[in-house]
């Protein structure tokens, strides 16, 4: 069944993959794209492959104006009412490579919702200006009850979830699945490998999304490294465990660090605390990299964070050749352009270009 056979209150009580059949198209692939459950291995992959031939193709002058003609004729609006400089840099740059014109709204007082008009009706305004919208919110669930709206309006144009409350960030999970591909493809590739996540994980919605997505590769161990208030939840580890991924949960990140292929670092997000200054009583001094943590960690290891980072990286590691953030956030903006030309229908075109032009 498809969305639009739902009513709200139906579609929020649908289990999740109930709910990934419904916002699919016909070949499987997402209309709109809200979960990190939406991908599998396949599209994964095609995904990944599709944005390596971006990325490629992109190095010509030939080649960009290709890619700029594939959505000249399209509009994109990026509604990011949470804070965001690197998603929204990321988001911006995609739709200028695949020629997207675009607009934006970053702070609801410049809206009409200053004004009192619902969520609903400003993301239907929208819709009659552009032909896809990327949205940033910390409401649980935004996303999801916008694109089910526009889904029952007379113009059901696509939404992307750029982050959504402290449960999902679907596309900083395609470009951590990229980054991890791209890393490993000369040491057998994205399989029995060991990850390891460090910091708060119980309020970061980028571990959660990349944990699922890491559900996709064979024998993905993964080992959740905090302190207690800050560990992973339960809902996460129950669903490695019905997937039959090992796991592992402690304290210790020096006594795990030998043994990991990946580290993915997280600062404190404190923006989410109940009250002022909840999270600086929390000591996270463990949970910090730097010169001597590198010594622990394997020669081929590589280290990861979705940025913006405080002091849980040293700058000292940042010329080491194992840091993988500075390219894990420039994988962004070739990953995200292929889920925008994915999502309007060009992954042939692009495949086309590629195999006749280079």
């Amino acid at each position: 069944m498809h969305i639009t056979d739902y009513s709200w209150t139906e579609f929020q009580n649908l289990s999740m993959p109930e709910k990934v059949i419904s916002l699919s198209r016909n070949d499987g692939t997402p209309f709109h794209t809200l979960f990190a459950q939406q991908f599998n291995r396949a599209n994964l992959d095609r995904l990944c492959r599709l944005a390596t031939e971006i990325r490629t193709i992109a190095k010509t002058r030939y080649g960009m104006t290709f890619l700029r003609s594939l959505l000249a004729h399209k509009r994109a609006m990026l509604y990011f009412t949470q804070p965001s400089s690197r998603t929204f840099l990321s988001f911006l740059s995609a739709c200028q490579i695949t020629g997207l014109n675009v607009g934006e709204v970053r702070d609801t007082a410049t809206s009409s919702e200053y004004k009192g008009e619902s969520r609903e009706d400003s993301i239907r305004t929208f819709s009659s200006y552009f032909d896809l919208i990327i949205m940033r919110s910390q409401e649980k669930g935004l996303a999801e009850h916008m694109a089910w709206t526009l889904s029952n309006s007379e113009r059901p144009i696509p939404i992307i979830n750029a982050g959504s409350g402290k449960d999902q960030h679907p596309t900083q999970a395609l470009l951590d699945i990229y980054t991890l591909k791209r890393s490993f493809e000369r040491r057998g590739g994205l399989r029995d490998k060991t990850v390891m996540f460090v910091g708060d994980l119980a309020r970061g919605r980028t571990v959660r999304s990349l944990s699922q997505l890491l559900i996709n590769y064979e024998n993905i161990r993964q080992v959740f490294v905090a302190p207690a208030p800050l560990q992973i939840g339960q809902d996460v580890l129950n669903t490695l465990t019905s997937h039959g991924v090992q796991w592992e949960v402690t304290s210790d990140m020096h006594a795990r660090l030998p043994d990991v292929d990946a580290v993915y670092m997280t600062r404190m997000q404190d923006e989410w605390d109940s009250t002022k200054g909840e999270s600086a009583k929390i000591d996270t001094s463990r949970f910090k990299i730097g010169v001597e943590e590198m010594r622990l960690c394997k020669p081929d290891a590589i280290i990861m964070h979705p940025l913006p980072r405080r002091d849980e990286i040293s700058t000292e590691v940042d010329h080491d050749p194992r840091a993988m953030y500075w390219r894990q956030m420039r994988n962004g903006m070739w990953i995200r352009a292929a889920l925008i030309a994915s999502t309007f229908d060009c992954a042939g075109r692009i495949d086309e270009f590629h195999r006749e032009n280079l």
